[in-house]
């Protein structure tokens, strides 16, 4: 489990492609005090530490995860948010972030202010019904609140420091995210049909 509050923004050194996997090579601190089989989240897609270093670590993306996330797009040089998993004695700075990936979602507008961006996304059909407005989503690993939902669309407001220390502040219209939404809209759409 997540928190959704990126502790760093690692580097794409290296990536291995292996046809129906790759393996990703991700320069970063934040592998200090990791140790093999350990989860961190990349761009919000839980991957396990299959190896690590001074310098990084590497993971191991399968051809489910390579199909319903933008790590597809990802290249040498890309930069990618990063968060080891939550620590149980630890305070929960975001909300519940899975690294379960339930689709990705376009960015359709970027409109600037003095102070912050409101960044719009098309929404996919088969997640758009857990988006509410006020309501936790996790965009690339962030947590996020969602500022407005429209039909087909949804918006997030991006601070200064967002913007600043993680991957959104890069991000341009049509570029790829993924999208993880609030974990207990899903369990309780279950309840209900039942």
């Amino acid at each position: 489990m997540f928190t959704g509050i990126i502790e760093d923004v690692g580097t794409v050194r290296d990536i291995d492609d292996r046809g129906e996997s790759m393996r990703l090579r991700i320069d970063s601190p934040i592998i200090d005090g990791a140790d093999h089989g350990d989860s961190v989240s990349v761009n919000g897609v839980c991957l396990t530490v299959a190896g690590h270093d001074d310098a990084g670590f590497v993971a191991d993306v399968m051809l489910e995860t390579l199909n319903r996330t933008s790590l597809r797009g990802l290249t040498p040089g890309s930069r990618v948010n990063l968060e080891r998993a939550a620590r149980v004695d630890g305070r929960l700075g975001g909300h519940i972030v899975q690294g379960h990936i339930d689709g990705t979602a376009r960015v359709s507008s970027i409109n600037v202010s003095d102070d912050w961006i409101v960044m719009t996304f098309a929404t996919p059909t088969d997640v758009e019904r857990y988006l509410v407005e006020k309501g936790s989503v996790a965009v690339d690993g962030v947590s996020l609140t969602v500022a407005s939902v429209n039909e087909g669309e949804f918006s997030v407001s991006l601070i200064p420091t967002t913007l600043s220390e993680t991957t959104l502040g890069d991000r341009n219209v049509s570029d790829d995210v993924n999208i993880e939404v609030d974990v207990i809209a899903k369990y309780v759409e279950k309840l209900v049909k039942s």
